[in-house]
């Protein structure tokens, strides 16, 4: 399959993959979530092992954690990734699909925010419109609601956060995600056998539940995967616009269903905040015409 094709592939298979992960959480409801949790570190790290093995790329592990800086700043990543994993499996199972989806609608904006903050990159027009459209969409939702939409805030910054400090640590994406992982499989190995020993989860029992576990570690990482190759094929604008199409998914889920409320403060905080996604994505055409010219 060429480049031409096998790019905007992947990269549809990797958001629209992410965009279904609700169904394949709301499946293990039973189950408590950060048992839930420490599975997906365990099994994903397991998962990547075997990529890693077979791609031959275990010198690039090895010098990762040979540099303590690098190990550091991945340490911190893994926790940040860690806890985004965690605070979305809890809103899903709990009913709030709908809000994860706003959640990840307005990531991009609080990267532009952590952007001009942290990096000291500046504003274009456009960008400061989809910033002012995405606030007024959170500040519509306190004063409509009288709360702030705490799982989309906390998925929002916690991968933003998570995608700066990527972007200051210089690894591959496989390799750096397992060392990610390696930082916090062995509290989950421990949590787990404790659960085991004293609650008799479904760690080490073949059951429909005890599958769905194991098979977390691919769920988590065969659309990194997918992602990775998109990435190096496809340009920036088009990762930018696709991004959208996983809290798409998500939120028709929410809403038809699993029949989540959506009344006229929802919809008012939502049409606000597609308002900012539509200007960011014309922000992204016109950078990307632009370069091409």
């Amino acid at each position: 399959m060429s480049s031409r094709f096998s790019g905007p592939l992947f990269g549809l298979a990797a958001f629209v993959a992410w965009g279904f992960l609700p169904v394949y959480w709301k499946q293990l409801a039973a189950v408590p979530p950060f048992e839930i949790l420490c599975h997906r570190i365990i099994w994903s790290c397991v998962f990547l092992c075997l990529i890693i093995s077979w791609q031959h790329r275990w010198e690039e592990v090895r010098q990762i954690v040979a540099a303590p800086a690098d190990m550091g700043r991945l340490s911190v990543s893994s926790l940040l990734i860690g806890g985004n994993w965690l605070i979305y499996i809890v809103a899903v199972n709990t009913g709030h699909v709908v809000e994860t989806s706003l959640g990840y609608y307005i990531t991009p904006m609080v990267n532009i925010l952590l952007g001009v903050l942290l990096l000291k990159e500046r504003f274009s027009r456009l960008q400061t419109v989809a910033v002012l459209c995405a606030f007024a969409g959170v500040v519509y939702s306190l004063l409509g609601y009288g709360t702030l939409p705490k799982y989309a805030l906390s998925l929002a910054f916690l991968f933003a956060f998570y995608g700066y400090l990527r972007k200051k640590t210089v690894v591959a994406p496989i390799p750096g995600l397992l060392v990610e992982t390696f930082v916090l499989v062995v509290p989950a190995l421990i949590y787990l056998l404790y659960r085991q020993i004293y609650h008799g989860s479904p760690f080490l029992v073949l059951s429909w539940d005890g599958i769905l576990l194991i098979g977390a570690g691919v769920t988590t990482s065969l659309p990194l995967l997918w992602f990775a190759a998109a990435a190096r094929q496809l340009q920036l604008s088009t990762i930018g616009i696709l991004q959208y199409l996983a809290p798409s998914i998500a939120f028709l889920l929410g809403v038809f269903l699993y029949r989540e409320p959506f009344d006229q403060h929802s919809q008012i905080t939502f049409i606000l905040i597609w308002l900012g996604v539509a200007v960011y994505c014309a922000d992204a055409l016109r950078f990307n015409r632009k370069v091409s010219a």
